[in-house]
């Protein structure tokens, strides 16, 4: 078996100390920038000493990005690339080798020089594209920058230019091959990475009966690649440039080993330096090294939010934006978010309460603020649950 770099087989005492002298140059530099206000806390002895520092949240993003523009006074030089997420918050983003650590998952999934990979991640506004093109140039693989939609044109382009790999969303893959297989059109992937949603066990168990062996990691566009699947699919190995905790929900003081927490991240890039960012994703530590020989930590992969925010077909949507929605639509009284799987797809109904509303214009707003098409489903006044929910989850991860 062949790693990315010597990175992913060094001891844990050789990991801990580059991470550290990584950190303590870091929070240097970025202490030199005016706004880092995220850094108050203790010189670094060890890495436990980075629980005394706060958490950072998107809310303190939007903040100071608001008060800072475009980045919330983080020092970001000219960046190759500036993003848009909801929010919106705004991502640098650089085009240098493996700028987001997507590489060393894509050799993970087998993806190398040989290979054309179909991308078909979006490229419009939100990073995700581009995350995984980097990955791709890392690895010497070739890109067709597919995005998303126009699946037609998606199975021809598959055909003609014989692609090997899949990036994407997980259940994206298989409108792709449902529709190679209804006009008789053979392709020739074997090999998928995956992201932005869950991947199922029966989906991945669907994409392997055709022969295409499926991995999935866990980015975000703030903080790149933080945990990735190799072969051996016993749980995430943590990214070796990123540190990552699990907390209590609402604290930042780190769980014990095992128990499920939320997942607080750490970035070793100097271009853009978030420290202890919390993703609202919930996991827990694995014990032990993985099969496939790595030696970093594990952790179970995504296994809820730890508040309301929900990702829907690689889109987050957030309370937030649900209030957003109410507010611009005075017919409407309150509203519910929920999220269900039709088959291996996602789908988003937004329940509203509401008086003498238009459901097109509903479904524009929907669209316009949730940045996703969902299906408005009417109830009487007072029909919805007074529990402060918004956003209701109502898939299942067996």
């Amino acid at each position: 078996m062949t790693y990315f770099d010597t990175l992913e087989c060094r001891s844990a005492d050789e990991r801990e100390a580059s991470q550290l002298e990584a950190l303590q140059t870091q929070i240097r530099h970025a202490r030199a920038v005016e706004g880092a206000c995220q850094l108050r806390g203790p010189d670094l002895s060890t890495l436990s000493d980075l629980a005394q520092y706060p958490v950072l949240r998107k809310s303190d993003l939007s903040k100071w990005q608001a008060e800072n523009p475009p980045f919330g006074g983080f020092g970001v030089k000219k960046p190759a690339h500036i993003f848009q997420s909801p929010g919106p918050i705004y991502e640098p983003g650089g085009v240098s080798h493996d700028w987001w650590r997507m590489g060393r998952f894509l050799h993970a999934c087998g993806i190398g020089e040989d290979d054309i990979v179909q991308n078909c991640f979006g490229y419009h506004l939100t990073p995700a594209g581009m995350i995984f093109e980097n990955g791709a140039r890392a690895v010497g693989a070739s890109v067709l920058p597919a995005g998303t939609g126009q699946t037609e044109l998606q199975v021809r382009a598959a055909k003609d230019i014989g692609t090997t790999a899949y990036a994407g969303t997980p259940d994206y893959l298989k409108v792709i091959l449902d529709h190679a297989d209804s006009s008789g059109t053979e392709l020739k992937i074997t090999k998928a990475a995956v992201g932005g949603g869950a991947l199922f066990p029966s989906l991945r168990q669907e994409y392997a009966d055709r022969g295409i062996a499926c991995l999935q990691c866990y980015a975000t566009a703030d903080l790149g690649n933080i945990a990735y699947e190799t072969s051996a699919m016993d749980g995430m190995i943590i990214d070796e440039g990123v540190i990552v905790e699990i907390v209590t929900p609402g604290t930042g003081i780190p769980v014990p080993p095992g128990e499920v927490g939320e997942v607080v991240v750490t970035t070793l890039n100097p271009d853009y330096p978030l420290i202890r960012f919390a993703t609202g994703d919930l996991s827990a530590v694995l014990p032990g090294q993985s099969a496939c020989g790595r030696t970093n930590m594990r952790i179970k992969g995504w296994m809820g939010r730890a508040d309301q925010t929900t990702k829907i077909k690689g889109m987050f949507v957030r309370p937030e934006q649900v209030a957003d929605f109410v507010a611009q639509n005075g017919q409407v009284q309150k509203a519910r978010v929920i999220a269900r799987r039709e088959g291996e797809m996602d789908m988003m109904t937004v329940q509203v309460e509401a008086s003498e509303a238009n459901t097109e214009t509903l479904e524009a707003s929907v669209v316009q603020l949730l940045k996703l098409k969902g299906k408005i489903e009417f109830v009487a006044p007072g029909g919805l649950p007074n529990d402060g929910k918004v956003i209701d989850d109502q898939r299942t991860y067996d």
